[in-house]
């Protein structure tokens, strides 16, 4: 590694607030390319998600979790090359004679270790896809000069992320809810068809890349110039894919915090006042995603999306995607899920709310829907 790589790693990697990404956690098989680092010195990986998109015909027929198995359920043994034969062969004619137990020279003990079964090394070598922990000596300008002759097809979204973080910075990793709400803008792409569409919490921007192949626009939102700089490299990175479907996402700053958007000429990522009229008077969904963690934050979304409504010249569909995460507490001396159980009170003080202009109406969405993304769908989802 370079020098500047090895004063970072001299400081503790993870910390009593450090946040581990669930996301990669569970899908070892999809590639992580450590492409540079970012401003504060965390690495920064870019992945390939895959878009499943051979599920959509049998999504009537089958359970979610089965469209995501299949894949890999049927894919034959010929696709091992000659090496991998040869060593399945090998494993299963020393698995057929056992574990062996030698002398050497000196008579001490040495015992065989026993070789995985043919099945494990086959799944093994079908499922995972070899990992790259290096950082690229390259500039910002040319650091996927390599990456462009590969997955610039349609079912291939590449997201740059980082896979541990301090709690004030998640919004850089990316999260099973992220690809729930993914799913189902995928499974409904009709329904958002040329829609004017606004994500809050957009963080990678990986929901609001999906929802740009199929709407007209997407306002991807969030605080933190280095997130953000992070979410327009994303954009960039998957143009190919919202060309085909003639969308723009728009990456902007949206502080929940504040009463106002940030028209500031001068400041990243601002908004115009054409912006903020276009916004206004077509926006007819609101999407977000796995944004509940901090009740305080959960308030200022919540007045955020009363604000924000209140001047809406349209209906509009709200859609929020969420993981129930259960924690043991002192307070309760029990696992509890209070994030989520502040989520839920504010949502229905919002429901119940008495305005003359507004109406709100709470709907939950059944998780039957078609699986496009590899990952763990979850009860807690």
């Amino acid at each position: 590694m370079v020098d500047v790589t090895e004063k970072e790693m001299d400081n503790p990697t993870f910390r009593s607030d450090t946040v581990l990404s669930d996301v990669h956690l569970h899908c070892p098989n999809k590639r992580h390319l450590m492409v540079r680092l970012n401003a504060v010195g965390q690495p920064v990986f870019l992945s390939y998600f895959k878009l499943l998109w051979n599920t959509e015909d049998s999504a009537s027929e089958k359970h979610v979790r089965e469209a995501t198995t299949e894949e890999h359920q049927y894919r034959s043994g010929d696709e091992l090359c000659d090496k991998d034969r040869n060593n399945l062969k090998r494993e299963r004619e020393l698995n057929s004679e056992g574990v062996e137990a030698l002398l050497d020279d000196d008579g001490d003990l040495e015992v065989v270790r026993r070789p995985r079964s043919a099945s494990d090394l086959e799944a093994e070598d079908l499922l995972r896809d070899k990992v790259y922990p290096v950082i690229l000596m390259k500039g910002k300008e040319d650091a996927f000069e390599d990456e462009e002759q590969e997955c610039t097809c349609s079912d291939v979204v590449k997201i740059e992320h980082t896979m541990a973080t301090p709690l004030e910075d998640v919004g850089k990793q990316v999260w099973r809810a992220a690809f729930l709400l993914a799913d189902y803008i995928l499974f409904k792409r009709d329904t958002f068809r040329c829609c004017s569409v606004l994500e809050l919490g957009g963080g990678t921007g990986i929901t609001s890349i999906i929802m740009g192949t199929v709407a007209k626009r997407v306002y991807c939102t969030d605080v933190g110039e280095d997130l953000l700089a992070m979410c327009e490299q994303n954009v960039a990175l998957n143009k190919h894919l919202m060309e085909l479907g003639r969308g723009e996402v728009k990456v902007k700053e949206l502080d929940w915090l504040k009463d106002e958007f940030c028209t500031d000429p001068e400041a990243p990522y601002s908004w115009s006042e054409e912006e903020i009229a276009d916004l206004q008077d077509q926006c007819t969904v609101i999407m977000a995603a796995d944004v509940f963690y901090d009740d305080d934050l959960t308030d200022a979304l919540f007045r955020t999306l009363y604000r924000i409504t209140h001047n809406l010249r349209n209906s509009c569909t709200i859609y929020l995607a969420l993981e129930k995460r259960l924690n043991f507490t002192l307070r309760h001396m029990d696992v509890t899920c209070e994030a989520y159980s502040h989520f839920r009170n504010t949502l229905n003080d919002l429901e119940n709310l008495q305005d003359r202009k507004r109406k709100y109406t709470v709907e939950p969405i059944k998780l039957d829907f078609c699986q496009f993304l590899v990952y763990e769908r979850t009860e807690q989802l």
